[in-house]
């Protein structure tokens, strides 16, 4: 489980084709304190580390997350946001993040407020997905607030921190996010799609 607070950004020095899977070597200010068998949120995608090697990591993606995320758009130099599982007694400063991308989605306009970002995103209309005003969405493993919600498209209001630290600073018009909607939202739409018979 994980927060949506980014807490380092790591750089994909390495890409290696592995059957229908690809192992992603990254190296990252923590890389000495990683574990074999880790999970470690990349760009809000749970991945596991299965090797460490002079101060790299190497962590592989299986087909079916490949076709779900943007992770098979990363490039050699690529930087990749990262999260460490919580640790269950600290302060959950974002929001219940699982670490399981629902779905990507395209960024459609980039507004620079006078030193803050207004994002807006784009999905498509596959499965029950909905964003509310105020409430959580996580972009790219970053916990957001949504500050406008129309059908199959919302905005976030992104603070200098988060444009400085994250690699939200690197995405343009048209990138593709990893996307992962609110738990208590996807377990209501679900519930209430069931009452009313869909």
């Amino acid at each position: 489980m994980f927060t949506g607070i980014i807490e380092s950004v790591g750089v994909i020095e390495r890409i290696h084709q592995n059957g229908t899977n690809i192992d992603f070597t990254l190296s990252c200010p923590f890389t000495h304190e990683l574990k074999i068998d880790q999970s470690l949120a990349h760009n809000g995608c749970c991945l596991t580390v299965v090797d460490i090697n002079e101060g790299q990591y190497v962590v592989t993606a299986i087909n079916e997350t490949l076709e779900k995320t943007n992770l098979g758009e990363w490039q050699v130099g690529s930087i990749v946001n990262l999260e460490r599982c919580t640790v269950m007694n600290g302060r959950l400063d974002g929001h219940i993040v699982q670490g399981h991308v629902d779905k990507t989605g395209k960024i459609i306009s980039i507004e620079n407020k006078d030193g803050s970002y207004f994002v807006t995103v784009q999905y498509d209309s596959e499965g029950n997905f909905v964003t509310v005003p105020q409430g959580s969405i996580t972009m790219n493993g970053i916990s957001l607030t949504v500050a406008k919600s129309e059908d199959y498209q919302f905005s976030v209001a992104i603070i200098p921190y988060t444009w400085e630290f994250t690699n939200m600073n690197t995405l343009k018009v048209g990138d593709k996010v990893n996307l992962e909607f609110d738990i208590i939202g996807k377990y209501i739409t679900k519930l209430i799609g069931r009452q009313n018979g869909v």
